[in-house]
């Protein structure tokens, strides 16, 4: 299909454009994980894995031509078992490509069970400038009850580099675990916090089908202590001068993930690599792009000009769903004119579905600004199924 031909959207400008680059290997899957994640098995085909990024990347240059690039994010899997030379050659190739913003943020996630002392330098040296490291916790016996390839030692350790190597780092810290007490959440807090990180994400753990937890649940706190729990989180971390600007995202003042913010914006992003996803915005459509799954398939594909397994536009009825599910995510809500620059529709597709919202008390408006209020923010899934064309209809039905 044609990105230009005529459509039904009339978008006045087209919203910032991010980079999505997947490098889909892992020390071992997780249990919990749900991702397009692969163990790896003997050595990583790293150069041909970067040649078929580079040329995926090359295939799409006519879809974002000229637009400049926001923030790029390196994630997995785990990028960092890739060599440091690696990880410069891509960002050195995609330079030589896009337009990258002057100041723009580049993020690679790494695990603490591949890391070497200097090599997050390495990366730094590389052109990374935000790294983002998946401890999920400083406990051994429960990375072991969760699956994790490292132990606390490690994450300790990779934490410390981080810290010496970036200005701006991220933690990811996992609660309501298998077993879990206050005490031990407690004290993953405590050697997150001693590290003094400028971001920190923490995520519920919860059962996702096809996932070996999900054919062998464990058992995990209930609803009301992951409850208590995510509150002491937001106290403590309240008290440490760390923010939350998003429901799993607390950040220091000038330190918040960029990417992730155009994520919640509906802002545009070209996804390369093994079962990328990518977003994409035309003055008439907005588009959805799947890459192959399979990394051999990936490469294969890619190095053949192919790299595209599906591609669709985004529905009218489905755009103020599309919108609302990563606007809502964010504490201090989202303008709601943006709604009209980023789906080229009227206000009016989200009134029926926002006034459901505000006589259940989940959202509030103000200023032209509409957020999630406490309630809302305990029950976001709930609030954002109410912008689901299906529960629209039902609701404006009654």
């Amino acid at each position: 299909m044609s990105a230009w031909r005529s459509g039904t959207l009339q978008l006045a400008a087209l919203p910032p454009l991010a980079l999505y680059v997947h490098l889909p290997w892992c020390l071992r899957k997780c249990p919990y994980c749900d991702f397009n994640s692969h163990a790896a098995t003997g050595e990583l085909p790293e150069r041909r894995y970067v040649d078929a990024l580079v040329t995926d990347l090359e295939s799409a240059l006519p879809l974002v031509w000229g637009r400049p690039v926001v923030s790029v994010f390196i994630g997995g899997g785990t990028p960092s078992l890739f060599e440091p030379r690696s990880i410069d050659r891509l960002i050195s190739d995609i330079r030589g490509r896009l337009p990258l913003a002057p100041a723009a943020e580049i993020t690679l996630e790494a695990n603490p069970g591949t890391f070497e002392r200097e090599r997050f330098a390495a990366y730094r040296a590389a052109g990374v400038t935000r790294l983002s490291l998946g401890v999920q916790s400083f406990d051994d016996r429960l990375l072991t009850r969760i699956g994790r390839a490292h132990d606390g030692a490690q994450a300790r350790a990779a934490a410390t580099e981080a810290r010496t190597a970036f200005d701006t780092f991220n933690l990811d810290l996992m609660y309501a675990l298998p077993g879990q007490t206050p005490a031990q959440l407690d004290a993953d807090l405590d050697t997150a916090l001693e590290f003094a990180p400028p971001h920190l994400s923490v995520y519920h753990l919860t059962i996702e089908p096809n996932t070996m937890f999900a054919r062998r649940p464990p058992v995990l706190p209930d609803d009301d202590a992951a409850s208590e729990m995510l509150d002491r989180i937001v106290a403590r971390c309240g008290a440490a001068g760390l923010e939350r600007y998003e429901v799993s995202a607390f950040a220091r003042q000038g330190h918040r993930c960029r990417h992730n913010l155009n994520y919640w914006r509906f802002g545009d992003y070209l996804g390369i690599g093994a079962g990328a996803h990518g977003k994409l915005s035309f003055p008439h459509r907005v588009l959805r792009q799947v890459r192959w799954r399979d990394p051999a398939h990936y490469m294969e594909q890619a190095l053949a000009g192919t790299p595209v397994s599906q591609e669709h536009e985004i529905a009218r009825r489905d755009l103020p769903f599309e919108f609302m599910m990563n606007a809502l995510r964010l504490r201090e809500g989202v303008e709601l004119a943006l709604f009209g620059e980023r789906t080229g529709l009227p206000l009016s597709a989200l009134e029926g579905a926002l006034a459901q919202a505000q006589a259940k008390g989940l959202v509030e408006r103000a200023g032209g600004v509409v957020r999630a209020t406490a309630r809302g923010f305990d029950f976001l899934s709930d609030l954002q199924a109410l912008f689901l064309p299906a529960v629209r209809a039902e609701e404006d039905a009654r």
